[in-house]
């Protein structure tokens, strides 16, 4: 498993997740270091990674890919028609496959772009609305995406053809939309309250409230219908979407705000409704935590590995690297990689 995180300090990190050595009561894990250096020249906005890639978005306007399994970086997608800072990247992995089959990417001048990822070739750009996009959630089927804008409006997007099939406006500002993993529903982040909506219709079937009423600044969905999220009150928190309660919380898991929430592994089997994977936490003084949120409803929960990247952290992603075919940036992006890294 992988872990890559962007600062405002323009650096990308990179951590592998890693057991060490343990007994039969006590597994520990530890965070090591992939790679890290300034891949951009201002602040790193969002990253999203699947299977061996990885890729950063930042307010200069450029998207930048990672191999996961090299540590290494492969250049810039430099033709994507982005004019303004990169505000949210999401790749697209169908579940038969174990490497992403397609990068979206959305900006702060209403834009959004799709690439193919093997090789990363742009396929489609367009812009579906005029404000700047908050952010963006893939559906499962790949087919369609929702987007989310600044001046409180809400689309739906046909990734097929690549234009818009629906608008509205909210009369409220979403900062972040989520599908749930079975694409039944959906997810619309606005303040301190989450929208759970039915993604058919977009009706809104229930609206869970931040006890602190602290503003949510990230959210990951999990299984069964879970919904963790992280704030300005410091905690992590996993909601059960299906009855509209607060499952479990982890009370002050970080020293600062939490900008960053990502589930790191998931539950193969069918029918368990345990919870059998680790979730990974960004805060914005810079530490990265990795806990098991089984061990969520514990007094003095403990994360099982911790790092300090000692930066301002703004977003995080995660991976558990089923594939190691390395990521391709197509013959004409990779001629000006070139052109770019001789100059």
């Amino acid at each position: 498993m992988s872990i890559i995180a962007g600062s405002y300090e323009r650096f990308i990190w990179g951590f592998k997740l890693k057991p060490t050595k343990h007994d039969a009561d006590n597994q520990t894990l530890i965070l090591t270091p992939l790679f890290s250096y300034p891949s951009h020249i201002s602040p790193i906005t969002t990253v999203a990674c699947s299977g061996p890639a990885a890729a950063s978005g930042g307010s200069d306007d450029t998207i930048h890919l990672y191999d996961l399994p090299s540590a290494s970086s492969l250049g810039s997608l430099l033709d994507h028609n982005h004019t303004a800072s990169i505000t949210a990247l999401s790749f697209y992995t169908p579940s038969s496959l174990s490497f992403p089959r397609n990068l979206i990417s959305a900006a702060a001048d209403g834009s959004v772009a799709i690439f193919d990822t093997d090789p990363f070739v742009l396929l489609k750009s367009f812009r579906p609305h005029k404000k700047a996009v908050n952010d963006l959630a893939i559906h499962p089927s790949g087919k369609l995406a929702l987007a989310v804008y600044r001046d409180e409006f809400f689309t739906m997007l046909n990734l097929v053809r690549g234009k818009r099939s629906f608008c509205c406006r909210l009369g409220h500002e979403a900062s972040l939309v989520k599908f749930d993993p079975s694409g039944e529903s959906f997810f619309m982040v606005v303040n301190n309250k989450v929208g759970v909506h039915q993604s058919e219709d977009a009706k809104l079937l229930l609206e869970l409230e931040n006890p602190s009423r602290k503003r949510i600044l990230c959210a990951t969905p999990g299984e069964s219908g879970t919904l963790f999220t992280g704030g300005e009150d410091r905690a992590i928190t996993a909601w059960d979407t299906n009855s509209g309660k607060l499952a479990y919380s982890i009370e002050d898991a970080h020293p600062a705000r939490i900008k960053g929430i990502v589930v790191l592994t998931r539950n193969e089997s069918d029918g368990s409704l345990e919870d059998p994977y680790l979730i990974g936490s960004a805060s914005s003084d810079g530490i990265i935590r990795v806990w098991d949120v089984r061990m969520a409803a514990k007094e003095n929960t403990k994360p099982l590995a911790e790092t300090n990247t000692k930066s301002r952290l703004t977003c995080l992603a995660g991976s558990a690297l089923r594939s190691m075919r390395r990521p391709q940036i197509g013959k004409q992006q990779a001629q000006k990689v070139d052109e770019g890294q001789e100059n």
